[in-house]
């Protein structure tokens, strides 16, 4: 098989030459390696490769919807036994995963053979990929900039063609915004609709969600019909479906939908033309594909949801670095991590139970508040960024900052930072290049991502769609129909030049 023909296939359309016998998986994976030695030392996309095992899968009968094809998996959550799981972390550059997560196992099921693991910022805890622990990774249409985050290695793996599929998750965009920044496809499934097990029953409260970035919009459905469980010991149930997702967008029913749209950021902050332009194209599309279009935004408070979301995050990285002083049996200290790992990790220690209760509940209103808009309109369509991506190292802490966060922790100021403001700041600074994606994951929404989009310098720009809990079926439905029009960006076709 030729370089150019392997990139130029799906996940579903290596699987069907494996099973007709036109290809063995070991040349797959052959392949495979060969784009990944060739595109990584650019990309710097793959930080830890599996081919031996990959290879001695192949020695095994393979069976499964993706049966011998390629894929990687996320440092982070996706846990495969014996291998590592840093994090992203330089403190946990020793640490070996005890077993396989949950989402591994069911990844394994699927035939799919695993090549390594993808780049993150540390903890996931970015929307750019630019960890110290292994550098910045970068993105293949323009590698002076950003693939995004947290799944910015998954992002820039798929779009080079490395492999057709790899594993993402999303706790506040983690999967769209990668998805708008490299011309892929990204959803992010109803809250509970994957594997979480079996360490936890929630993860980051339910926010974050486990799926897969991908170039076509079946690979997604297949994917979420091998991964999609009812599982008794987690903390959340979706609504049962009994639909096959891959037979809904292979179906290709061209339903009519009311379609609400915004491009104002919720947090007030400036949005991009690009970005905005990309909806209002989108809008007309849909328009012409017959459906009813109507600019409203969502009923929902951005700037407090925008704070309960932060109040989270701020919990889940003090949790997260205390949970890792078991797993490195030792006190965690500053110079462990990078200077806003700990600053965040510094404001969580300093919410009160109250505080942390009261977040919670704004997320149960906003999910309220739209089950009641989905009544009326069956999608809510934004742009899922609100700036085009950033240049490496764009985003790096100025000197001033770091040295505000060596003064606040030595004289141990996360309550004043509260007090005086810079909480607000940080959160409405934090989110300001990506205000859209949050949403979803406070109130368990699926919401996706699709690149109908792009710039005249040539970057990919994303466009999201929310749909009510439960309904991935009508979101994969109208990608589908959105994947068969001329906006849609075919990273196949551009990627096999």
């Amino acid at each position: 098989m030729s370089l150019l023909n392997y990139k130029s296939y799906d996940g579903l359309g290596l699987a069907k030459l494996v099973k007709d016998k036109e290809v063995q998986p070991v040349e797959l994976v052959e392949e495979a390696i060969k784009l990944i030695e060739q595109e990584n030392p650019r990309l710097n996309a793959v930080v830890h490769k599996m081919y031996e095992q990959a290879k001695n899968q192949c020695e095994k009968p393979i069976g499964g919807t993706f049966a011998g094809v390629p894929m990687l998996l996320k440092n982070i959550t996706q846990e495969i036994k014996g291998e590592p799981m840093t994090m992203g972390s330089k403190l946990l550059h020793g640490y070996r995963a005890k077993e396989d997560s949950y989402y591994v196992t069911k990844f394994r099921q699927t035939g799919a053979l695993l090549l390594g693991q993808t780049n993150i910022p540390e903890f996931a805890l970015m929307g750019i990929t630019e960890p110290k622990a292994y550098g910045p990774t970068r993105n293949p249409w323009n590698t002076e900039y950003t693939p995004g985050g947290s799944s910015g290695g998954a992002g820039a793996a798929v779009v080079s063609g490395m492999v057709p599929i790899a594993g993402a998750n999303d706790g506040g965009g983690s999967i769209r915004i990668p998805a708008a920044y490299c011309g892929l496809f990204g959803l992010k499934p109803t809250r509970g609709r994957t594997p979480v097990g079996p360490k936890v029953g929630r993860n980051w409260q339910g926010a974050s969600v486990d799926h897969v970035l991908t170039k076509t919009v079946r690979d997604s459905a297949a994917m979420l019909d091998e991964l999609k469980v009812v599982e008794a010991a987690a903390a959340f149930h979706p609504p049962f479906v009994h639909e096959n997702y891959l037979n809904i967008v292979e179906q290709k029913k061209n339903q009519s939908y009311t379609i609400a749209f915004s491009t104002l950021s919720p947090l007030g902050t400036e949005v991009d033309e690009e970005c905005k332009e990309a909806v209002m194209k989108t809008a007309k599309l849909l328009e012409k594909l017959g459906h009813k279009v109507v600019e409203e935004n969502a009923p929902v408070n951005g700037e407090q949801l925008a704070k309960s979301y932060m109040t989270m995050y701020f919990g889940e990285v003090a949790a997260t670095l205390k949970e890792v002083e078991g797993l490195v049996n030792r006190k965690v200290k500053q110079k462990d991590v990078e200077p806003t790992t700990w600053l965040l990790g510094l404001l969580g220690r300093t919410i009160s139970a109250e505080e942390f209760v009261l977040s919670l509940r704004e997320w149960d209103k906003a999910s309220f508040l739209m089950e009641q808009f989905h009544e009326k309109y069956d999608f809510y369509m934004t742009p899922t960024t609100a700036t085009l991506p950033a240049k490496i190292g764009q985003l790096e802490l100025k000197n001033s900052e770091k040295a505000l966060i060596q003064i606040a922790s030595k004289l141990r100021l996360g309550k004043t930072l509260h007090k005086i403001g810079i909480v607000d700041q940080l959160s409405k600074e934090s989110l300001k290049r990506t205000p859209f994606t949050q949403l979803a994951n406070l109130t368990g929404q699926p919401a996706m991502s699709t690149p109908l989009h792009r710039t005249e310098s040539g970057l990919p720009v994303g466009v999201q769609f929310m749909a009510a809990k439960g309904r991935e079926d009508i979101l994969l439905q109208l990608a589908s129909q959105l994947e068969q029009t001329d906006n849609w960006l075919h990273v196949n076709k551009a990627f096999t030049k």
